[in-house]
Protein backbone atom coordinates (compact mmCIF):
# COMPACT_ATOMS: atom_id res chain seq x y z
CA UNK A 1 0.00 0.00 0.00
CA UNK A 2 1.33 3.43 -0.92
CA UNK A 3 2.26 5.61 2.06
CA UNK A 4 0.13 8.72 2.46
CA UNK A 5 1.92 12.04 2.82
CA UNK A 6 0.03 12.52 6.09
CA UNK A 7 1.69 9.35 7.47
CA UNK A 8 5.26 10.46 6.77
CA UNK A 9 7.15 11.62 9.88
CA UNK A 10 8.22 15.24 10.04
CA UNK A 11 11.88 14.16 10.25
CA UNK A 12 11.67 12.46 6.86
CA UNK A 13 9.81 15.39 5.33
CA UNK A 14 12.43 17.75 6.71
CA UNK A 15 15.29 15.68 5.30
CA UNK A 16 13.66 15.66 1.88
CA UNK A 17 13.27 19.42 2.01
CA UNK A 18 16.77 20.12 3.32
CA UNK A 19 18.44 17.81 0.80
CA UNK A 20 16.63 19.18 -2.23
CA UNK A 21 19.05 21.21 -4.33
CA UNK A 22 18.07 24.86 -4.94
CA UNK A 23 16.78 25.54 -8.45
CA UNK A 24 19.00 28.59 -8.98
CA UNK A 25 22.24 29.79 -7.39
CA UNK A 26 23.46 33.13 -8.74
CA UNK A 27 27.03 34.00 -7.71
CA UNK A 28 28.50 37.50 -8.09
CA UNK A 29 31.98 38.87 -7.44
CA UNK A 30 32.39 42.61 -7.21
CA UNK A 31 35.07 43.84 -9.66
CA UNK A 32 36.16 46.71 -7.38
CA UNK A 33 36.21 45.18 -3.87
CA UNK A 34 36.44 41.73 -2.30
CA UNK A 35 32.64 41.62 -1.92
CA UNK A 36 30.93 38.42 -3.04
CA UNK A 37 27.21 37.82 -3.25
CA UNK A 38 24.68 35.08 -3.88
CA UNK A 39 21.02 34.83 -4.76
CA UNK A 40 19.75 31.38 -3.81
CA UNK A 41 16.32 30.49 -5.18
CA UNK A 42 15.20 27.30 -3.50
CA UNK A 43 12.35 26.91 -5.97
CA UNK A 44 10.26 28.89 -8.42
CA UNK A 45 7.10 27.50 -6.86
CA UNK A 46 4.12 28.83 -8.80
CA UNK A 47 6.39 30.96 -10.97
CA UNK A 48 8.26 33.14 -8.48
CA UNK A 49 10.37 33.32 -5.33
CA UNK A 50 10.94 35.90 -2.62
CA UNK A 51 13.42 36.76 0.13
CA UNK A 52 15.33 39.74 1.49
CA UNK A 53 18.86 41.00 0.88
CA UNK A 54 21.42 40.98 3.70
CA UNK A 55 25.06 41.96 4.10
CA UNK A 56 27.57 40.86 6.69
CA UNK A 57 31.25 40.05 6.83
CA UNK A 58 31.81 36.29 6.78
CA UNK A 59 28.49 35.37 5.15
CA UNK A 60 28.65 32.41 2.77
CA UNK A 61 26.51 30.58 0.25
CA UNK A 62 25.45 28.00 2.83
CA UNK A 63 23.88 30.65 5.04
CA UNK A 64 22.01 32.10 2.07
CA UNK A 65 20.69 28.66 1.13
CA UNK A 66 19.52 28.10 4.71
CA UNK A 67 17.61 31.38 4.68
CA UNK A 68 16.10 30.67 1.25
CA UNK A 69 14.66 27.39 2.55
CA UNK A 70 13.29 29.14 5.64
CA UNK A 71 11.63 31.70 3.34
CA UNK A 72 9.91 28.92 1.41
CA UNK A 73 8.44 27.62 4.67
CA UNK A 74 7.55 31.17 5.72
CA UNK A 75 5.45 31.68 2.59
CA UNK A 76 3.18 28.81 3.70
CA UNK A 77 2.24 31.11 6.60
CA UNK A 78 2.41 34.60 5.12
CA UNK A 79 1.54 33.89 1.49
CA UNK A 80 1.70 34.13 -1.44
CA UNK A 81 2.25 30.46 -2.34
CA UNK A 82 5.65 30.97 -3.95
CA UNK A 83 9.19 29.65 -3.59
CA UNK A 84 11.76 30.78 -1.07
CA UNK A 85 14.86 32.79 -1.96
CA UNK A 86 17.49 34.97 -0.31
CA UNK A 87 20.25 37.37 -1.31
CA UNK A 88 23.44 37.67 0.70
CA UNK A 89 26.60 39.72 0.29
CA UNK A 90 29.84 38.88 2.10
CA UNK A 91 31.13 42.37 2.89
CA UNK A 92 31.70 44.54 5.95
CA UNK A 93 28.58 46.74 6.32
CA UNK A 94 30.69 49.36 8.12
CA UNK A 95 32.98 49.78 5.11
CA UNK A 96 32.49 53.26 3.55
CA UNK A 97 32.12 51.57 0.14
CA UNK A 98 28.98 49.72 1.25
CA UNK A 99 26.56 51.72 -0.90
CA UNK A 100 28.78 51.41 -3.98
CA UNK A 101 28.80 47.64 -3.51
CA UNK A 102 25.02 47.54 -3.10
CA UNK A 103 24.52 49.65 -6.20
CA UNK A 104 26.60 47.25 -8.32
CA UNK A 105 24.86 44.27 -6.70
CA UNK A 106 21.37 45.46 -7.54
CA UNK A 107 22.44 46.24 -11.09
CA UNK A 108 23.68 42.65 -11.45
CA UNK A 109 20.49 41.04 -10.08
CA UNK A 110 18.01 43.41 -11.76
CA UNK A 111 17.00 40.88 -14.49
CA UNK A 112 15.92 38.43 -11.77
CA UNK A 113 14.02 41.17 -9.93
CA UNK A 114 12.23 42.15 -13.09
CA UNK A 115 10.92 38.70 -13.91
CA UNK A 116 10.57 36.20 -11.06
CA UNK A 117 12.37 37.23 -7.84
CA UNK A 118 11.21 39.72 -5.21
CA UNK A 119 13.40 41.10 -2.44
CA UNK A 120 13.38 43.51 0.49
CA UNK A 121 15.57 44.76 3.32
CA UNK A 122 17.33 42.44 5.74
CA UNK A 123 20.36 42.45 8.01
CA UNK A 124 22.39 45.66 7.38
CA UNK A 125 20.40 46.44 4.23
CA UNK A 126 17.56 48.93 4.64
CA UNK A 127 14.37 48.70 2.58
CA UNK A 128 13.87 52.45 2.28
CA UNK A 129 17.48 53.65 2.14
CA UNK A 130 19.01 50.95 -0.05
CA UNK A 131 16.65 48.45 -1.68
CA UNK A 132 13.98 50.72 -3.15
CA UNK A 133 16.29 53.52 -4.42
CA UNK A 134 18.82 51.17 -6.04
CA UNK A 135 16.25 48.91 -7.68
CA UNK A 136 14.41 51.94 -9.07
CA UNK A 137 17.70 53.16 -10.48
CA UNK A 138 17.89 50.03 -12.63
CA UNK A 139 14.34 50.08 -13.94
CA UNK A 140 12.61 47.95 -11.31
CA UNK A 141 9.20 49.45 -10.48
CA UNK A 142 9.29 47.87 -7.02
CA UNK A 143 11.58 45.24 -5.37
CA UNK A 144 8.63 42.81 -5.40
CA UNK A 145 7.97 43.31 -9.13
CA UNK A 146 9.35 39.88 -10.04
CA UNK A 147 6.75 38.20 -7.82
CA UNK A 148 3.95 40.27 -9.30
CA UNK A 149 5.11 39.31 -12.79
CA UNK A 150 6.11 35.69 -12.27
CA UNK A 151 3.36 34.58 -9.88
CA UNK A 152 0.31 36.70 -10.65
CA UNK A 153 0.81 37.24 -14.40
CA UNK A 154 -1.32 40.39 -14.31
CA UNK A 155 -2.48 42.38 -17.28
CA UNK A 156 -0.59 45.65 -17.66
CA UNK A 157 -3.26 47.78 -16.00
CA UNK A 158 -3.58 45.40 -13.04
CA UNK A 159 0.19 45.22 -12.70
CA UNK A 160 0.39 49.00 -12.46
CA UNK A 161 -2.28 48.95 -9.72
CA UNK A 162 -0.53 46.19 -7.73
CA UNK A 163 2.86 47.89 -8.00
CA UNK A 164 1.20 51.13 -6.92
CA UNK A 165 -0.19 49.43 -3.81
CA UNK A 166 3.24 48.03 -2.97
CA UNK A 167 4.92 51.40 -3.41
CA UNK A 168 2.29 53.15 -1.30
CA UNK A 169 1.98 50.53 1.46
CA UNK A 170 5.60 49.57 2.14
CA UNK A 171 6.74 53.20 2.25
CA UNK A 172 3.67 54.47 4.07
CA UNK A 173 4.48 56.84 6.93
CA UNK A 174 2.85 55.65 10.14
CA UNK A 175 0.20 58.11 11.27
CA UNK A 176 -1.65 56.11 13.91
CA UNK A 177 -0.05 56.53 17.39
CA UNK A 178 -0.92 52.91 18.22
CA UNK A 179 1.67 51.74 15.73
CA UNK A 180 4.40 54.41 15.80
CA UNK A 181 6.88 55.36 18.55
CA UNK A 182 6.60 58.96 17.34
CA UNK A 183 4.20 60.04 14.61
CA UNK A 184 6.17 63.24 14.04
CA UNK A 185 9.11 61.13 12.85
CA UNK A 186 9.14 59.33 9.52
CA UNK A 187 8.70 55.76 10.70
CA UNK A 188 7.16 53.71 7.92
CA UNK A 189 5.43 50.34 7.63
CA UNK A 190 8.68 48.64 6.58
CA UNK A 191 10.42 49.82 9.76
CA UNK A 192 7.92 48.34 12.21
CA UNK A 193 5.99 45.47 10.62
CA UNK A 194 8.29 42.53 11.35
CA UNK A 195 8.81 43.49 14.99
CA UNK A 196 5.07 43.98 15.36
CA UNK A 197 4.53 40.41 14.18
CA UNK A 198 7.14 39.08 16.63
CA UNK A 199 5.41 40.84 19.53
CA UNK A 200 1.98 39.62 18.45
CA UNK A 201 3.21 36.04 18.10
CA UNK A 202 3.98 36.18 21.84
CA UNK A 203 0.67 37.88 22.61
CA UNK A 204 -1.32 35.25 20.69
CA UNK A 205 0.71 32.41 22.23
CA UNK A 206 -0.24 33.49 25.74
CA UNK A 207 -3.90 33.89 24.75
CA UNK A 208 -4.18 30.53 22.96
CA UNK A 209 -1.97 28.28 25.05
CA UNK A 210 -2.06 29.82 28.52
CA UNK A 211 -5.23 31.96 28.54
CA UNK A 212 -3.14 34.79 29.95
CA UNK A 213 -2.47 38.42 29.06
CA UNK A 214 0.96 39.93 28.42
CA UNK A 215 0.71 42.59 31.10
CA UNK A 216 3.21 41.93 33.87
CA UNK A 217 5.27 39.39 31.91
CA UNK A 218 9.03 39.96 31.69
CA UNK A 219 11.28 39.85 28.61
CA UNK A 220 14.86 40.21 27.48
CA UNK A 221 15.81 41.31 23.97
CA UNK A 222 18.85 40.39 21.88
CA UNK A 223 19.57 42.98 19.17
CA UNK A 224 18.30 46.51 18.64
CA UNK A 225 17.75 46.77 14.89
CA UNK A 226 14.34 47.30 13.36
CA UNK A 227 13.00 43.84 14.28
CA UNK A 228 14.21 43.58 17.89
CA UNK A 229 13.56 47.22 18.77
CA UNK A 230 10.05 47.20 17.30
CA UNK A 231 9.24 43.90 19.04
CA UNK A 232 10.36 45.38 22.37
CA UNK A 233 8.35 48.55 21.74
CA UNK A 234 5.11 46.66 21.06
CA UNK A 235 5.65 44.23 23.95
CA UNK A 236 6.23 47.15 26.33
CA UNK A 237 3.11 48.81 24.92
CA UNK A 238 1.17 45.72 26.06
CA UNK A 239 2.58 45.92 29.58
CA UNK A 240 5.60 43.59 29.31
CA UNK A 241 8.55 44.60 31.48
CA UNK A 242 11.71 44.73 29.35
CA UNK A 243 14.47 43.71 31.77
CA UNK A 244 17.45 43.84 29.41
CA UNK A 245 18.49 44.71 25.88
CA UNK A 246 21.74 43.24 24.56
CA UNK A 247 23.19 44.68 21.37
CA UNK A 248 26.49 44.23 19.53
CA UNK A 249 28.43 46.77 21.60
CA UNK A 250 26.90 46.26 25.03
CA UNK A 251 23.68 46.05 27.00
CA UNK A 252 21.19 47.95 29.11
CA UNK A 253 19.99 45.94 32.11
CA UNK A 254 17.33 47.13 34.56
CA UNK A 255 16.16 44.49 37.02
CA UNK A 256 12.86 46.24 37.79
CA UNK A 257 12.16 46.63 34.08
CA UNK A 258 12.33 49.52 31.65
CA UNK A 259 9.19 51.62 31.46
CA UNK A 260 7.32 51.95 28.17
CA UNK A 261 8.62 55.52 27.95
CA UNK A 262 12.21 54.33 28.45
CA UNK A 263 11.86 51.67 25.75
CA UNK A 264 10.37 54.26 23.40
CA UNK A 265 13.25 56.64 24.09
CA UNK A 266 15.84 53.93 23.43
CA UNK A 267 14.05 53.08 20.19
CA UNK A 268 14.23 56.68 19.00
CA UNK A 269 17.83 57.20 20.14
CA UNK A 270 19.19 54.36 17.98
CA UNK A 271 22.14 55.28 15.80
CA UNK A 272 22.66 53.10 12.73
CA UNK A 273 20.16 50.70 14.32
CA UNK A 274 22.37 50.29 17.39
CA UNK A 275 21.61 50.76 21.07
CA UNK A 276 22.63 54.14 22.52
CA UNK A 277 22.40 54.77 26.25
CA UNK A 278 24.35 56.34 29.10
CA UNK A 279 23.58 53.13 31.04
CA UNK A 280 25.21 50.91 28.42
CA UNK A 281 27.50 48.29 29.96
CA UNK A 282 30.29 46.54 28.06
CA UNK A 283 29.82 43.30 26.15
CA UNK A 284 32.12 41.51 28.55
CA UNK A 285 30.02 42.62 31.51
CA UNK A 286 26.78 41.92 29.64
CA UNK A 287 27.79 38.31 28.95
CA UNK A 288 28.10 37.70 32.70
CA UNK A 289 24.59 38.88 33.54
CA UNK A 290 22.31 38.82 30.47
CA UNK A 291 21.89 35.05 30.21
CA UNK A 292 21.22 34.68 33.94
CA UNK A 293 18.24 37.05 34.07
CA UNK A 294 15.01 35.31 35.18
CA UNK A 295 12.38 36.17 32.53
CA UNK A 296 9.27 34.83 30.84
CA UNK A 297 10.06 35.83 27.24
CA UNK A 298 13.23 35.89 25.13
CA UNK A 299 13.43 37.58 21.73
CA UNK A 300 16.55 36.56 19.77
CA UNK A 301 16.42 39.37 17.21
CA UNK A 302 20.01 40.17 16.26
CA UNK A 303 21.25 37.85 13.51
CA UNK A 304 21.42 34.19 12.53
CA UNK A 305 23.33 31.58 14.56
CA UNK A 306 24.40 33.76 17.49
CA UNK A 307 22.68 32.08 20.46
CA UNK A 308 24.37 29.00 21.95
CA UNK A 309 22.76 26.05 23.68
CA UNK A 310 24.64 27.11 26.83
CA UNK A 311 23.04 30.57 26.64
CA UNK A 312 19.60 28.99 26.35
CA UNK A 313 20.16 26.46 29.13
CA UNK A 314 21.01 29.30 31.51
CA UNK A 315 17.79 31.13 30.61
CA UNK A 316 15.67 27.98 30.85
CA UNK A 317 17.09 27.12 34.28
CA UNK A 318 15.91 30.56 35.42
CA UNK A 319 12.30 30.06 34.34
CA UNK A 320 12.12 31.05 30.65
CA UNK A 321 8.72 30.18 29.16
CA UNK A 322 8.62 31.30 25.53
CA UNK A 323 11.04 32.23 22.75
CA UNK A 324 9.85 34.15 19.68
CA UNK A 325 12.47 34.09 16.95
CA UNK A 326 12.90 37.61 15.58
CA UNK A 327 16.04 36.50 13.73
CA UNK A 328 16.04 33.67 11.22
CA UNK A 329 17.80 30.51 12.49
CA UNK A 330 19.07 32.28 15.65
CA UNK A 331 20.74 29.27 17.31
CA UNK A 332 24.29 28.03 16.80
CA UNK A 333 24.22 24.59 15.18
CA UNK A 334 25.79 22.86 12.20
CA UNK A 335 22.55 21.88 10.52
CA UNK A 336 20.80 24.18 8.05
CA UNK A 337 17.93 24.71 10.48
CA UNK A 338 15.95 22.71 13.04
CA UNK A 339 19.16 21.00 14.02
CA UNK A 340 19.90 19.27 17.32
CA UNK A 341 20.04 22.51 19.34
CA UNK A 342 16.72 23.78 18.04
CA UNK A 343 15.08 20.37 18.47
CA UNK A 344 16.23 20.19 22.09
CA UNK A 345 14.98 23.72 22.81
CA UNK A 346 11.66 22.93 21.14
CA UNK A 347 11.18 20.14 23.67
CA UNK A 348 12.17 22.35 26.63
CA UNK A 349 10.35 25.66 26.03
CA UNK A 350 7.62 27.15 23.88
CA UNK A 351 9.64 27.97 20.77
CA UNK A 352 7.73 30.07 18.22
CA UNK A 353 9.62 29.49 14.96
CA UNK A 354 11.02 32.30 12.86
CA UNK A 355 8.79 31.51 9.88
CA UNK A 356 5.76 32.38 12.04
CA UNK A 357 7.13 34.98 14.45
CA UNK A 358 8.97 37.16 11.95
CA UNK A 359 6.72 36.83 8.90
CA UNK A 360 5.40 40.39 9.30
CA UNK A 361 7.11 42.05 6.35
CA UNK A 362 6.47 39.06 4.09
CA UNK A 363 2.80 39.35 5.04
CA UNK A 364 2.77 43.08 4.24
CA UNK A 365 3.99 42.28 0.72
CA UNK A 366 1.39 39.51 0.36
CA UNK A 367 -1.42 41.76 1.61
CA UNK A 368 -0.50 44.55 -0.80
CA UNK A 369 -0.35 42.10 -3.73
CA UNK A 370 -3.42 40.01 -3.01
CA UNK A 371 -6.01 42.26 -4.66
CA UNK A 372 -6.42 45.69 -6.12
CA UNK A 373 -8.12 48.52 -4.23
CA UNK A 374 -7.42 47.16 -0.75
CA UNK A 375 -7.49 49.35 2.34
CA UNK A 376 -4.02 50.84 2.85
CA UNK A 377 -4.10 52.18 6.40
CA UNK A 378 -1.87 51.53 9.40
CA UNK A 379 -4.68 49.64 11.11
CA UNK A 380 -5.56 47.46 8.11
CA UNK A 381 -1.95 46.49 7.40
CA UNK A 382 -0.94 45.75 10.99
CA UNK A 383 -4.20 43.96 11.85
CA UNK A 384 -3.63 41.72 8.83
CA UNK A 385 -0.17 40.78 10.17
CA UNK A 386 -1.64 39.97 13.58
CA UNK A 387 -4.52 37.95 12.11
CA UNK A 388 -2.16 35.94 9.90
CA UNK A 389 0.05 34.98 12.85
CA UNK A 390 -3.00 34.21 14.99
CA UNK A 391 -4.29 31.79 12.33
CA UNK A 392 -0.92 30.02 12.16
CA UNK A 393 -0.81 29.57 15.95
CA UNK A 394 -4.45 28.49 16.06
CA UNK A 395 -3.57 25.76 13.56
CA UNK A 396 -0.88 24.53 15.98
CA UNK A 397 -3.32 24.70 18.90
CA UNK A 398 -5.88 22.63 16.98
CA UNK A 399 -3.33 19.86 16.47
CA UNK A 400 -2.31 19.85 20.14
CA UNK A 401 -2.65 21.97 23.28
CA UNK A 402 0.95 21.07 24.20
CA UNK A 403 2.96 24.26 24.82
CA UNK A 404 6.16 22.49 23.75
CA UNK A 405 7.17 21.15 20.32
CA UNK A 406 5.60 24.15 18.59
CA UNK A 407 8.33 24.34 15.95
CA UNK A 408 8.11 20.65 15.12
CA UNK A 409 4.33 20.87 14.69
CA UNK A 410 4.63 24.02 12.60
CA UNK A 411 7.22 22.39 10.32
CA UNK A 412 5.03 19.33 9.89
CA UNK A 413 2.11 21.52 8.78
CA UNK A 414 4.27 23.64 6.46
CA UNK A 415 6.23 20.82 4.84
CA UNK A 416 3.09 18.88 3.99
CA UNK A 417 1.97 21.95 2.02
CA UNK A 418 5.29 22.07 0.16
CA UNK A 419 6.17 18.43 -0.49
CA UNK A 420 3.74 16.67 -2.81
Amino acid sequence: METSLQDIAVDELLNRFKNKQPEIIFNWKDPHTDAEGWVVINSLRNGAAGGGTRMRKGLDAGEVETLAKIMEIKFTVSGPAIGGAKSGINFDPNDPRKEEVLERWFQAVSPLLKNYYGTGGDLNVDEMKHVIPFTEQFGIWHPQEGIVTGHFHPAEREKILLIGQLRQGVSKKLEDPRFSPNISKKYVVADMSTGYGVAHSVKHFYTLFKAEELKGKTAIIQGWGNVAAAAAYYLAQDGVKILAIKDRDGAVIKKEGLTFEEVTELFQKRKNNQLQSEQLISNEEAEKFFWEIPCDIFIPGAASKLVSSENMNRLISNGLQVVACGANAPFIEKDIFFGSTTQQLDRQVSLIPDFIANCGMARVFAYLMKATKIEITDEAIFNDISDTILLALQELREVSADEKNLTKRALDIALKKLIL
